[in-house]
């Protein structure tokens, strides 16, 4: 299939032709990178979906969740795609990659489109790719867009540069109020959903959603959101209650944002980031070259000798490298 037929397919709403161009953007070959830009810039640019970006801690419920969310917003006729980062080992490289197999409901569902991703140590919680893959869901015309990111805790705010409102799902007992004033993820949570509120853990559930709610009240004094936002709820993705609830939480939260300007702002202030932040990786990209590593090499054994202090070091590569990018 050429880029052309690629194209077509993804435009065209095709599982088979998204799966290879998601495959296609995520691959680390440089022509493949190449294929990957003109591809993106083929692709229609007039498609919007709703990316919501999802986090919580391993455990918490959040494939469960996005099940049980995401069979409700099919039943509506609404096209959803969901991308679930796993975690990398730092070991192998390898992951598991097992999403689908925990939501096989949604993943046999019509409407729904599952691609799991590995992070490659990519830290913020997305894979490198993540924002590439979004915009090929959005061109093949999907209506909502969940990405889950790999839940490891409050570091997690890269994925605030891609959705535009984001879920922190918590579990019963999973902190009091001074933890949910912590910095970091809990400042770009647009909404708390404490998950497991059914059964012994019901009570549980309730302490913390309240205990949640008045720790974001001292955040809304320093948000630009409308009256009740960001807000803490309850629900059982296992019993699939509260998942309306939230559901209509978003759509009010979003209705707002447009209607006061704040989409497309966010939208363009994650273009500049991502600008900013490709600029940087293709500077990255200039120490995987063989005269770079070799060059590394012999810095870092100098370093570790202690011939050379790892500042000068750094020094004398970059200036190395500017000399060998300078046109003689």
């Amino acid at each position: 299939m050429n880029l052309s037929e690629l194209a077509e397919g993804v435009a065209a709403g095709q599982r088979r032709a998204l799966a290879r161009a998601i495959t296609l953007v995520e691959s680390a070959r440089e022509d493949h990178r190449q294929e990957a830009a003109a591809l993106l810039e083929s692709l229609p640019r007039d498609r919007q979906a709703l990316r919501i970006g999802l986090s919580g801690t391993p455990g918490v419920g959040k494939s469960t969740f996005i099940e049980s969310f995401g069979m409700m917003l099919t039943g509506q006729g609404l096209k959803v795609a969901v991308l679930a980062v796993d975690p990398s080992s730092s070991r192998s490289g390898g992951s598991i990659l097992g999403d689908k197999t925990r939501m096989d409901r949604l993943a046999r569902a019509p409407g729904a489109f599952i691609r799991p991703s590995p992070s490659q140590t990519h830290l913020g919680g997305v894979a490198r790719r993540s924002r590439e893959a979004v915009a090929l869901c959005e061109a093949a015309g999907f209506d909502v867009v969940l990405i889950e990111t790999v839940g490891v805790g409050q570091s997690e705010t890269v994925v605030a540069e891609i959705s535009d409102v984001f879920l922190l799902l918590l579990a019963p007992a999973g902190g009091d109020e001074l933890q949910g004033v912590k910095r970091g993820i809990m400042e770009i949570a647009d909404m708390i959903v404490v998950n497991k509120a059914d059964g012994d853990l019901k009570p549980a559930a309730t302490r913390t959603c309240a205990d949640y709610a008045g720790a974001l009240r001292l955040l809304r004094k320093r948000r630009r959101d409308p009256e009740g936002f960001p807000r803490a709820v309850m629900v059982s993705a296992l019993e699939e209650q509260g998942l309306a609830g939230v559901w209509q939480d978003l759509n009010t939260l979003v209705s707002w944002r447009r209607a006061n300007g704040f989409w497309e702002k966010t939208r363009a202030d994650q273009a500049r980031y991502w600008f900013a932040q490709d600029v940087r990786n293709r500077l990255l990209s200039e120490l995987e070259t063989p005269e770079s590593r070799t060059a590394m090499a012999t810095l870092t054994d100098r370093v570790a000798s202690g011939e050379i202090s790892p500042a000068a070091a750094a020094d004398q590569f970059v200036a190395d490298l500017q000399s060998r990018r300078t046109p003689k």
